[in-house]
């Protein structure tokens, strides 16, 4: 849609095919030049100004002046949308009436009416309306403009329908108007109408109009429409293929785009920084990496190097195209970066699995003066939230709420998963209670931050309270994931296939891949696992990784090997590099005696050249990382960590622990297999925090891979010998350890 023109010259630079045109708001040339908005108050300096708001007796020196002329007082209307001051323009209105006569310029009365409709003031500009004895189109355009300008899109329809009742007809600044209103309320009935209109006043030749009109389509997701208007326009401006191209990317026909985009440089079209930027959303999505790097070039070659939106446009496309070092590459070549440049590098590293270089690179950010945005904030705590680093992301929140960004929706569900993630429950309660307004999202995480430190009962609670309708918020695909997983975890079968076979029939939600994953874990974490493998040869669906990487699982916790080996088969099958599905198919095998055949599946690995990727704990002290690997001996303060586990393990065994040699994973004698165990990389790192965490504060450790059953005991005796809370976050859920109990109820 176009704003409202004031001059002339705005009229004839969007007009190409007519340039001849008058604008409906030209000046009045009769009383002398008219300066720019911009320039007003310069060249009439502040006495002038002083004249419009002071009556003249309390002014102390006057001077002489001469009046100010209709036009002048028409820029000055202007200067007051552009500086959204409401004051400057009521001021103007005021010495209107004062020293003109009535009945006033109708070119003033437009220009008080688009003055009130654009600064948002509907009331006064509905008012000026009715006073204004011969209102033209230009009048009832200044209103309707501004109503969409500040999307009072029902209200601007309304008017729209009494100015054809006023018997004026639309023009073709009018029609664009109507036609965003419409698309934006998604009412294409409407939109319908407005198209016959624009047809029988012959104004859809317009490009402007038969771009709003296609558009309008588009947005209220008449597709069909919307492909008849795009080739029966008779010229198509740059902005009418950029219209094409980013409705095709957000109904997600991402080849349209790509085509239409080829199509209109063949043309000898030129493009500009939006043409690219959604060429570059289309080629994200399509994961198109080297035919993103030809536009690259094609961007670079057409001297849009310099170009910030560009640049940061193919900072996003390598991010999500998983080439980091490419994004990188043209973030630090963009000149003067914006905080849409940081905020898509900050996004980029977290997309890509490297959050300490995420928040390293938001550190630098709050170094060069970049002030934190909504959109960086939330990046900046999903990097928080991958590193489980709570200290960081307090210090986040702290930066969030000094920038007065912390009531921003988006920032307060990334509040709530990170606190949800780095195992502080409390504090993502509490940040989801003083949220002013929460979205899908942010119930979603409050979900999965309750499920994931294995509070079933709540986030069932909270899952019963989304579906009773008293909030404008209905359970979607990602809910329901969390709730099944929830019910996995407490070990409800009856409440999780009740649930399961409600999803299509109470939420209409087509059950999918995950969900029928989390049913596999839900019935093997039970000990069905036969049932679970039933349940998976009668599925729609065929089986996912995810289905049977759940069901392997449950074969290694009840020790079923020949279920297993079939679960492996499969896997092997869809993913046969994953070196994680033969490692636990030979630790099953291990568990149940048959060495052997564990030894097999290993040389396998190693024969085909999958390598175990090897398991550590971190833990953070003092703002920094301190990593773990199992046996580690390569820590500075290795001998104080000796120490400690020597002067634990005594203690647990005077309380009577007995060591679980069944998760020594390798045929080895019996004392071998106790050192095999005992120095897993989460007790020596549980060691390290005993010996650097000062007393009283809980001690939080990661593991990339799951917690084996020595460790979740052992860990248990401890919390009860230091009396401290521990708290582990592998690479399934959290455990919090306290006076010898865990969290998960030893069900895990």
């Amino acid at each position: 849609m176009k704003d409202h023109p004031l001059f002339e010259e705005e009229k004839k630079k969007n007009s190409p095919t007519n340039p001849h045109r008058q604008t409906p708001f030209a000046p009045n040339t009769t009383t002398g030049p008219n300066p720019g908005p911009k320039l007003l108050i310069q060249k009439l300096g502040i006495a002038t100004i002083s004249r419009l708001i002071v009556p003249n007796h309390l002014l102390t020196h006057q001077t002489t002046m001469p009046p100010l002329t209709p036009n002048s007082l028409a820029a000055l209307l202007q200067s007051a949308i552009a500086t959204s001051s409401s004051l400057t323009g009521r001021a103007a209105h005021a010495h209107i009436i004062r020293s003109l006569q009535p009945p006033h310029p109708t070119f003033l009365s437009n220009h008080l009416i688009n003055m009130y409709s654009k600064l948002d003031l509907p009331n006064s500009a509905q008012l000026l309306l009715h006073l204004t004895p011969s209102r033209s189109v230009v009048t009832w355009t200044a209103l309707i403009a501004g109503l969409v300008h500040n999307r009072h899109f029902a209200s601007a329809l309304l008017n729209f329908i009494n100015m054809r009742r006023d018997s004026v007809l639309p023009n073709d600044f009018t029609f664009p108007c109507a036609f965003k209103a419409s698309g934006l309320l998604r009412r294409p009935v409407i939109g319908k109408q407005v198209h016959a209109l624009a047809f029988k006043a012959g104004q859809i030749c317009d490009v402007f109009v038969g771009c709003s009109a296609f558009d309008m389509y588009c947005k209220t997701g008449l597709g069909d429409d919307a492909a008849k208007v795009f080739d029966e326009m008779p010229e198509r401006n740059l902005a009418t293929w950029n219209a094409y191209m980013s409705n095709a990317v957000l109904d997600r026909r991402m080849f349209s785009a790509v085509e239409k985009f080829i199509e209109y440089v063949r043309a000898g079209g030129e493009p500009n920084s939006i043409t690219f930027c959604a060429f570059l959303n289309a080629c994200s999505d399509l994961s198109a990496l080297e035919l993103g790097r030809q536009l690259h070039g094609f961007v670079m070659r057409f001297g849009f190097g310099r170009d910030v939106s560009v640049m940061n446009g193919l900072v996003d496309f390598y991010g999500k195209c998983r080439d980091v070092g490419s994004a990188r590459m043209v973030f630090e070549r963009i000149g003067q970066a914006n905080h849409v440049s940081w905020c898509s590098m900050v996004t980029a590293y977290v997309q890509n699995n490297e959050e300490e270089k995420a928040c390293g690179l938001f550190l630098r950010a709050r170094r060069e003066g970049v002030e934190p945005t909504d959109f960086m904030v939330s990046s900046v705590l999903s990097a928080c939230s991958g590193l489980a680093w709570l200290e960081q992301g307090r210090s986040v929140h702290a930066l969030a709420v000094k920038a007065c960004v912390d009531g921003n929706v988006f920032v307060g569900s990334g509040l709530v998963d990170m606190y949800g993630k780095c195992g502080s429950i409390e504090d993502a309660v509490c940040a989801f209670d003083t949220m002013p307004s929460r979205n899908l999202i942010s119930w979603n995480a409050m979900v999965g931050g309750y499920t994931h430190q294995g509070h079933a009962n709540m986030a069932l609670a909270l899952f019963e309270e989304m579906s009773d309708g008293s909030h404008e918020v209905k359970p979607n695909y990602v809910t329901l994931v969390c709730v099944l997983s929830a019910c996995s975890r407490a070990g409800d079968v009856q409440k999780g296939m009740q649930i399961f076979d409600s999803m299509k029939s109470r939420y209409g939600v087509e059950p999918g891949a995950e969900h029928y994953a989390c049913v596999v874990d839900l019935l093997g974490r039970a000990g069905m696992v036969e049932h679970a493998y039933e349940f998976i040869t009668k599925m729609p669906i065929r089986p996912t990784i995810s289905i049977w990487g759940a069901l392997l699982g449950a074969c290694k916790m009840y020790k079923k090997p020949e279920l297993g080996k079939i679960a492996a088969d499969k896997l092997f099958e869809l993913d046969p590099k994953d070196s994680g599905n033969h490692v636990v198919l030979s630790n099953l095998l291990a568990a149940t005696g048959r060495w052997e055949e564990a030894t097999l599946v290993r040389k396998e690995m190693k024969d085909v050249g999958i390598k175990k990727g090897a398991g550590y704990s971190w833990i953070a002290v003092k703002n920094a990382v301190h990593i773990f690997q199992a046996k580690d001996t390569s820590h500075e303060m290795n001998s104080e960590i000796q120490a400690m586990l020597i002067y634990l393990r005594t203690k647990m065994e005077e309380a009577g622990y007995v060591l679980d040699t069944n998760f020594a994973l390798f045929d080895l004698e019996e004392e071998e297999k106790v050192s095999e165990v005992w120095y897993h990389s989460e007790k020596i790192a549980l060691a390290f925090g005993l010996i650097a965490i000062p007393s009283g504060l809980p001690i939080r450790i990661n593991k990339n891979l799951r917690i084996c059953g020595d460790c979740h005991g052992a860990i248990k005796f401890i919390s009860g010998i230091v009396d401290r809370e521990i708290i582990v976050r592998d690479n399934n859920r959290f455990h919090r350890f306290r006076e010898g109990h865990c969290s998960c109820r030893d069900y895990w």
